[in-house]
């Protein structure tokens, strides 16, 4: 007899069904870049490359140094030039006729600031190193001479044993050389304090560097006519304002304002600069 067909038992799983692949996604193109534009020519016409001379190289070093190493401060103070302009007007000429040299503003405040040093020495000082000061008992003064490249500084040297006429000669003479770059190296070396003048330039304020190693420097400005009090009253005066930066590490505020002051007295007063030496 034929054999009838068994069913295949319950727990008996069909065969597994392959998947069907699916369709690649559809890349999308890159949209296109537009040509960038071309870089526009530099026009030189428009900036100019200057090599700096070995001068200039030397001041900007220098005038860093100065604001690295000290704890630069300036103070302010400003003068009535009215008794000064008068001896200068009532005399300029008898001293242009005896003494062959005109008299200028630098005698007078060259003479002051001699004045305020011996009164406040500290002033008339270096630093060397950290933890000296050299006190200078003499007065070597540079005088800030403006030239094409900058500002040099010559040296007046033991001015307080020179004359006014004295004076006004060597300035006059070493802003030459300086004008002319005949200045030697011993010229401008050894200088124990620093004055310049920005008011032959028409400036009212500023705050001088300090001409390292010298530990201050006396800036003068512009005379300018202004109402000031005097008494009870107001009255025009020609007033100049006078600045002095000082190393705050060996001057005190109170010694560099007693200073200015001093400088004030004695230029209000000029005729007691001639018991100054």
């Amino acid at each position: 007899a034929q054999a009838a067909e068994m069913p295949a038992p319950a727990s008996q799983s069909p065969a597994p069904v392959a998947p069907r692949p699916t369709a690649p996604a559809p890349v999308m193109a890159a949209p296109a870049v537009p040509p960038s534009a071309p870089a526009p020519m530099a026009d030189h016409s428009r900036e100019e490359r200057v090599r700096l001379s070995r001068r200039r190289q030397t001041i900007a070093q220098r005038l860093v140094q100065a604001q690295q190493t000290a704890a630069m401060l300036t103070t302010f103070n400003e003068i009535d030039m009215t008794a000064v302009m008068e001896v200068r007007s009532r005399r300029k000429d008898a001293f242009k006729e005896r003494h062959g040299v005109g008299l200028g503003f630098m005698s007078f405040f060259t003479k002051a600031a001699i004045g305020a040093l011996k009164a406040f020495p500290r002033v008339n000082a270096e630093m060397r190193g950290t933890d000296e000061l050299v006190l200078k008992h003499y007065y070597d003064i540079g005088i800030a001479v403006g030239v094409e490249e900058g500002l040099v500084v010559p040296v007046v040297r033991d001015a307080d044993r020179k004359s006014f006429a004295e004076i006004e000669r060597e300035i006059g003479a070493l802003a030459v050389k300086a004008r002319d770059n005949t200045l030697a190296l011993s010229d401008l070396q050894g200088g124990t304090f620093t004055i310049t003048n920005g008011g032959v330039f028409g400036s009212l304020l500023s705050t001088p560097i300090l001409n390292a190693p010298q530990v201050g420097i006396l800036g003068m400005h512009t005379i300018q006519k202004r109402p000031v009090a005097s008494g009870d009253e107001v009255v025009i005066r020609p007033m100049m304002y006078v600045a002095l930066s000082y190393d705050h590490r060996i001057v005190d505020g109170r010694e560099a304002v007693q200073f200015l002051v001093r400088i004030k007295e004695l230029l209000e007063d000029p005729e007691s600069l001639l018991l100054e030496g």
